[in-house]
């Protein structure tokens, strides 16, 4: 079977770096955006079956999807091989392209949001304003929805700032998901909002540390208890000047009664799987959690403590990291890989990737680091910290040849750690 991982064969310089790399490799077939939609949604006689909730088609006039995000793309093009001619149409906005022929897809930007993205949430909300009582709406959630979906513009313009802002204070995902609902008027419940009186399945990705679905892509589909009150209090804790014009999100039942909210898959079932493939090879699993928000030297510390011979560390989360500036290209994987060179020892194999794929704007998923790592630095006579300092910690990894390169997977569930011993 093909590798995901298309240096795998580069990077297995060792048998602890090749168990590593199946470990992981297990983690990402078991969140594969295709195989997950057609293995939990089937159409027969029918009836659209999704995890067990069931639509009868003869009840809708049309049937129509919804998306955004990272792993929207690849959901659609699944959505369109089980519907075929029953699905009219749909819109969405990925990181990426895919190969769909009746749905639209579009290539937005990510992290930030752009005019292009609002563009295409226009035609995403103009769209589901235009449904009625007798249609049917598939809306794809998934983790980067809530910068590739903006709507209207001014949210777009204070969205960046936010970003800007929280990527320097050091707030978590949830902490910046309730701001962002209270500048939109899609997110937090919004597009339900937009999309009543149709009936709606939203099928949700998600890529929020400890499977918290309703945060996923700030919400848009479920009903909100956060407040502008809460937002605001936010913005004092962490001594952000307050220039957002904030509004209230949808509160009122009605439009949320015709919505069912369908958790997909999140880091759980990865992490899973990868527990799996390290007792088939012979290791002890030492599991932290699928909602670590440590800093990296303290989760690093963290899993130093527990770890055993022959044992693995795992964890999924988004450690907390937070960049007086911006210099390099990053991303986060990159620099919790940095930051292990000089903690692990020489029996240690570290592992941190994104499961999207593309680790901020570099061209890898993350990095090995090992014994290996630290003797191809002092071959080269290559300075980590120096790189470290700048934010090119993935220049570095790509300059020794230990970044670990995928590509876009079309999945996206949140960063992954390992840390193994011999």
């Amino acid at each position: 079977m093909k590798n995901i991982i298309s240096n795998f064969d580069t990077l297995a310089i060792t048998q602890s770096r090749k168990n590593a790399l199946e470990i992981i490799e297990a983690g990402y077939t078991a969140v594969d955006t295709i195989s997950v939609v057609k293995k939990k949604i089937s159409l027969e006689n029918g009836i659209l079956s999704i995890q067990g909730n069931e639509y009868f088609l003869n009840d809708y006039d049309r049937i129509f999807v919804l998306g955004f995000g990272k792993a929207a793309g690849k959901a659609a093009q699944a959505l369109e091989e089980i519907l075929g001619d029953e699905l009219d149409g749909g819109i969405v906005i990925d990181k990426y392209t895919s190969a769909c022929k009746v749905v639209d897809v579009y290539q937005g930007s990510h992290p930030r949001s752009s005019s292009y993205n609002f563009e295409i949430s226009q035609k995403i909300a103009d769209l589901a304003e235009n449904l009625t009582e007798k249609d049917l709406s598939i809306v794809i959630v998934s983790g980067g929805g809530s910068a590739l979906l903006c709507w209207p513009m001014t949210e777009c313009d204070q969205s960046n700032h936010l970003y800007n802002s929280f990527l320097s204070a050091g707030g978590n995902i949830e902490e910046l998901n309730t701001l962002r609902k209270h500048i939109s008027g899609i997110k937090g419940g919004g597009l339900a909002k937009l999309l009543y009186p149709a009936t709606v399945a939203s099928i949700i990705f998600c890529d929020v540390p400890g499977g918290h679905f309703d945060e996923v892509a700030s919400g848009p589909t479920y009903l909100d208890t956060t407040t502008i009150s809460g937002a605001e209090k936010l913005l004092e804790k962490y001594n952000i000047k307050n220039i957002f014009s904030f509004n209230e999100t949808p509160k009122d039942p009605k439009y949320f009664s015709k919505v069912t909210n369908i958790p997909f898959v999140s880091n759980k079932e990865a992490l899973q799987a990868m527990e799996v493939k390290c007792i088939d090879l012979g290791y002890e699993v030492i599991n932290l959690g699928d909602e670590v928000y440590d800093s990296p030297k303290v989760f690093l510390e963290k899993a130093k403590k527990v770890l055993a011979p022959k044992s693995v560390v795992m964890a999924g989360g988004e450690l907390s990291i937070v960049l007086e500036r911006e210099i390099g290209i990053g991303g986060r994987n990159f620099y919790v890989a940095s930051e292990a060179i000089s903690i692990i020892s020489d029996t240690d194999t570290f592992v941190s990737f994104a499961t999207d794929g593309i680790d901020n704007k570099s061209i890898g998923a993350g990095a090995v680091v090992d014994i290996e790592t630290k003797r191809k630095l002092e071959e080269k006579n290559l300075n980590s910290k120096e790189y470290h300092d700048e934010d090119k910690d993935s220049e570095l990894f790509i300059e020794i040849g230990d970044a670990i390169i995928t590509g876009d997977t079309g999945r996206n569930v949140s960063d992954l750690y390992i840390l193994l011993q011999a």
